[in-house]
């Protein structure tokens, strides 16, 4: 399995006609979001050109820290890898006992109550992208157990963006990354060189859907613009995370950004309440209107040759 691509990355000062000016601007709404909230940050976020990316952000985006569901992402490349080499299928049935749907954390598996049931891996992974459920990352784990999530992650460039192995079960818990690698990895989906066209549609399409996560970046937006954006958050304790992709009005990704916050107050906090999570709805609203205003000034090139 051929590793990750080595990509150029132009530093923000280089002279390049309206991006770095907006790159700036970028720069400028997180550094004052993330006053705002307070906490630890680490943050990676890149905005796409006619020639290529150009960071707009990069604090502490080596670090490597818990990631929670935001890695829920990299557990869906690691299993619909496995469709794309023709090992799983997305329409095959796993087997949902009681004991994998057992209430508690976040979806709606563990609300059903009727158990055992069927599911197809498709309704395992909508799940897992939209409603972030727990209990789909067990499921997952039938499939592609926590040795072959990690083995696929790390062949594709992933190192630090692994998951936790349950002692010698196939299970695991959601594990670490980076802001840098999760930013390089949705970077990797957009530009198809990480999965498959079907397996890149499907997964921005999960994570562009209404149901999928609202109260952070997408918050104040219309029902439009919340469509043009993939997100995917996570939460524990006091951390509070997000990732994704915004696109212009065409479908063509132009801001692809990762922010890991914790520290700040209110741990038992969820909603949109939470400081961490009112500063990603006030900086969502400002990069997508950044990000229009750089569609109307420069073309673009580099866009998804299979989403929508």
């Amino acid at each position: 399995m051929p590793g990750r691509r080595e990509r150029t990355i132009r530093e923000p000062d280089e002279p390049r006609a309206g991006l770095g000016r907006i790159a700036a601007q970028v720069r400028t709404a997180y550094r004052r979001e993330r006053t705002r909230a307070g906490g630890d940050w680490q943050a990676y976020v890149s905005l796409a050109g006619p020639d290529g990316p150009l960071v707009a952000v990069d604090e502490s985006a080596e670090q490597r820290v818990a990631a929670y569901s935001v890695n829920k992402i990299a557990v869906a490349a690691a299993v619909l890898d496995t469709v794309d080499r023709g090992l799983l299928a997305l329409d095959q049935r796993v087997e949902v006992t009681a004991e994998l749907a057992r209430p508690g954390g976040d979806g709606i598996f563990g609300l059903d109550g009727a158990y055992p049931s069927q599911v197809t891996l498709g309704h395992v992974l909508a799940n897992l992208l939209t409603v972030s459920d727990d209990a789909a990352v067990r499921l997952c784990a039938l499939v592609c157990p926590a040795t072959e999530v990690n083995r696929i992650l790390a062949a594709k460039g992933f190192p630090h963006t692994q998951v936790r192995p349950v002692g010698d079960s196939p299970r695991f818990h959601l594990g670490t990354s980076t802001a840098r690698e999760t930013h390089d990895l949705l970077w990797a989906l957009v530009g198809g060189t990480l999965l498959s066209p079907g397996s890149t549609e499907f997964v921005l399409r999960l994570l562009r859907s209404p149901v999928a996560y609202t109260d952070g970046v997408r918050r104040t937006m219309s029902s439009a613009e919340r469509a043009r954006i993939a997100t995917k958050a996570g939460w524990f304790g006091d951390a509070r995370h997000e990732a994704g992709v915004i696109c212009d009005t065409t479908g063509a990704p132009r801001l692809t950004y990762a922010f890991f916050a914790a520290g700040q107050p209110g741990a038992d906090d969820f909603g949109a309440t939470h400081a961490a999570v009112q500063a990603r709805a006030r900086l969502g609203r400002r990069l997508l209107d950044l990000t229009d205003r750089l569609a109307a000034r420069e073309p673009h090139s580099h866009r998804p040759g299979n989403s929508g």
